[in-house]
């Protein structure tokens, strides 16, 4: 992906430097993988993460903190410019549509972070917290990705992930996200598990919404970066992670959908660039 010379956005509080201060959150060896599997991509879902999080604290540990390495530096940068360019496309779409957008933050963290949604720890993945308007991430959760799931490498996967994060802010300011909840009241969990399905591919039609109009302005993409947002998407379906975890797939209790969905719904987005497109609700029905 091309992205440097580009503006970095200044919403970016960078807090790897950083260990400990508050409750540490329990989340290595298998309980840890099983909550990273469980809550990849949590958007909406970020609330329950924090209340399920929170039930596994530990004991209090000293605040560190040390320098960052240069490939953290770069790192930093290369975030930093991925929510910039997703400001500008909203920002834009936004005015097309006589919106008023509000930017969210971005909080890059190492090891555990407490939000408006409660404490939360690398193992949780990415996730957008509603309460406070924040991407929370931890950059180890790429590797992760790539060793655990089996999703390619490439900086690419990376901007997938904060797309899609992104797109739940933007389901936040739009209130869809709001609208679902209400929706799920009173339903089943099976019925309640289909719309928590809708709005996660929403969110991924507009991580690719984003790189179609991203690739517009800016000329981004090299070669193989659209394979890397797929191999992400289908990394972390609903049903290859049961398979990988339970050896079966059930999807009645699926919350994000399976591979094939979230490719294709993201590629819906990358293709047609049209917002009215991404309406994933009424075809859940």
């Amino acid at each position: 992906m091309k992205w440097i010379g580009r503006r970095q956005s200044d919403n970016v509080d960078d807090r790897r430097g950083m260990s400990g201060g508050g409750k540490t959150l329990i989340g290595g060896g298998v309980i840890g993988i099983v909550i990273l599997l469980l809550n990849t991509f949590g958007g909406e879902n970020g609330q329950m993460i924090g209340n399920i999080l929170q039930q596994t604290q530990g004991q209090a540990a000293p605040t560190e903190e040390r320098s960052l390495t240069p490939k953290e530096v770069k790192e930093g940068e290369f975030v930093k410019t991925l929510l910039a360019d997703n400001e500008d496309v909203w920002t834009k779409i936004f005015q097309e549509n006589n919106l008023t957008f509000e930017a969210p933050k971005l909080v890059l963290f190492s090891g555990q972070v407490q939000t408006a949604c409660g404490g939360a720890s690398s193992a949780s993945g990415p996730f957008y917290c509603p309460g406070d308007k924040i991407i929370y991430m931890d950059m180890s959760f790429f590797e992760e990705l790539r060793t655990k799931f089996g999703a390619e490498g490439g900086d690419f996967a990376v901007a997938y992930v904060l797309a899609h994060e992104f797109g739940h802010h933007i389901q936040t300011l739009l209130g869809t996200s709001e609208k679902m909840r209400r929706a799920q009241e009173g339903k089943s969990e099976a019925e309640a598990n289909k719309l928590s399905v809708a709005l996660e591919l929403q969110a991924d039609f507009y991580a690719g919404l984003w790189t179609h109009y991203n690739e517009k302005q800016n000329a981004m993409l090299e070669p193989g970066d659209i394979e890397e947002a797929l191999s992400a998407a289908n990394a972390v379906g609903d049903d290859a992670i049961q398979k990988k975890m339970q050896g079966q797939v059930v999807p009645d209790s699926f919350t994000h959908g399976t591979s094939e969905q979230r490719m294709y719904w993201f590629n819906r987005g990358f293709k047609t660039g049209d917002i009215r497109k991404g309406d994933t609700f009424a075809e859940a029905n």
